[in-house]
C-alpha cells in the first residue's frame, strides 16, 4: 500500500523548473464577425414509426442532398464563378436530438430562403413534393417542422470560448470578443 502523502500530485499545472516547453496558450474568446442581419432557419424531422424506414429514410436522405447543393453554390459564389446565382445560403450545423435530426441553417435573407424553397431546378421542391405525397398516404408516420427567425444585427449575441467554433462562428467567421463587449449584455447593445 502506498502512503497517502506519496500518492498526492501537485495541483499546479505550471511546468516544473527543468521543463523548457512553453506553456500552452489558451485560445482567445471570440464573437461572430459583423453581419447586417441573419436569417436562422431550423428544420427537422420526427419519426413516429421507426420500424418503417421505407417512410422516414427518404425524408432523412433529402436534407444532406440539399445541404450539399447549397454548399456547392456558396463555394462557387465565393470563388466568383461566372453565371452562378448566389442562393443566399451561408452555412448549417446538423444535430441529433431526442426528437430526431435537426439542422440549423443560416441565410442572408428570408427572400433568399423562400426563393430556394420554390426553385424548380433545386433539390428542395422535389423532396417537398415527395414528402407531401408520402404524408397523404401514411398520415403521422414522419413529421417535419421548421422555424424561421429574421434577426437584425443588433439582436445577435454570440460567445465562442476556448477554441469553440460552431454555428454562426463557422458560418461568417469570428472577431475578438473585446471588439463587441466583454459581457453578453454589452454585445447585444443593452448595457
Amino acid at each position: 500500500m502506498v502512503p497517502r502523502t506519496a500518492a498526492r500530485r501537485p495541483l499546479s499545472s505550471s511546468p516544473s523548473a527543468g521543463d523548457t516547453r512553453p506553456a500552452p496558450r489558451r485560445p482567445p474568446n471570440l464573437t461572430h464577425a459583423a453581419v447586417d442581419q441573419i436569417v436562422v432557419f431550423h428544420i427537422g424531422m420526427t419519426v413516429a414509426k421507426p420500424w418503417r424506414p421505407d417512410l422516414w429514410l427518404p425524408v432523412a436522405a433529402a436534407m444532406p442532398r440539399m445541404l450539399a447543393e447549397l454548399r456547392r453554390n456558396r463555394e462557387a459564389c465565393d470563388r466568383g464563378e461566372a453565371g452562378e446565382e448566389d442562393l443566399g445560403f451561408l452555412g448549417a450545423e446538423s444535430m441529433i436530438g431526442p426528437s430526431g435530426p435537426w439542422v440549423a441553417q443560416y441565410w442572408r435573407s428570408t427572400e433568399h430562403l423562400y426563393a430556394y424553397a420554390r426553385l424548380a431546378s433545386a433539390a428542395h421542391l422535389p423532396a417537398w413534393k415527395a414528402f407531401n405525397a408520402a404524408a397523404r398516404e401514411h398520415p403521422g408516420a414522419v413529421g417535419i417542422w421548421h422555424e424561421t427567425y429574421a434577426v437584425p444585427a443588433d439582436g445577435i449575441e454570440t460567445f465562442y470560448g476556448n477554441g469553440a467554433a460552431v454555428g454562426l462562428a463557422k458560418t461568417v467567421g469570428t472577431v475578438p470578443l473585446s471588439r463587441r463587449g466583454r459581457t453578453a449584455r454589452e454585445r447585444l447593445g443593452t448595457r
